[in-house]
């Protein structure tokens, strides 16, 4: 999981958007809670922005260099693909770079 220490090095904000009650944004609360204060420890100077509201899809976004953004819908995956969408992201971000 070297991976969760690159961000900072490719991505200059990342975004996550859940709703506080939804069934549809569950897993992506839980992802949040287990391993947001780890990503931010581990890239302290990246923003986290956790984006919560009501109804909304849960989503991951990517800001990149000169305003390139990509986003993930969230909904119906589990933890563990959370994560691996979160390091394709970081994956994209070092193709951007070449």
């Amino acid at each position: 999981m070297a991976w969760r220490g690159c961000l900072s090095h490719n991505f200059k904000e990342l975004r996550i958007l859940l709703c506080q009650s939804s069934p549809a944004s569950l897993t992506t609360r839980t992802f949040v809670e287990k391993n947001y204060k780890d990503l931010n420890t581990l890239n302290p100077k990246l923003p986290i922005l956790i984006r919560e509201c009501s109804g909304v899809e849960p989503q991951l976004w990517a800001r990149y260099d000169m305003g390139v953004e990509r986003d993930v819908r969230l909904e119906g995956l589990t933890e563990e693909q959370i994560c691996k969408a979160l390091e394709d992201l970081v994956k994209i971000g070092e193709s951007l770079k070449a």
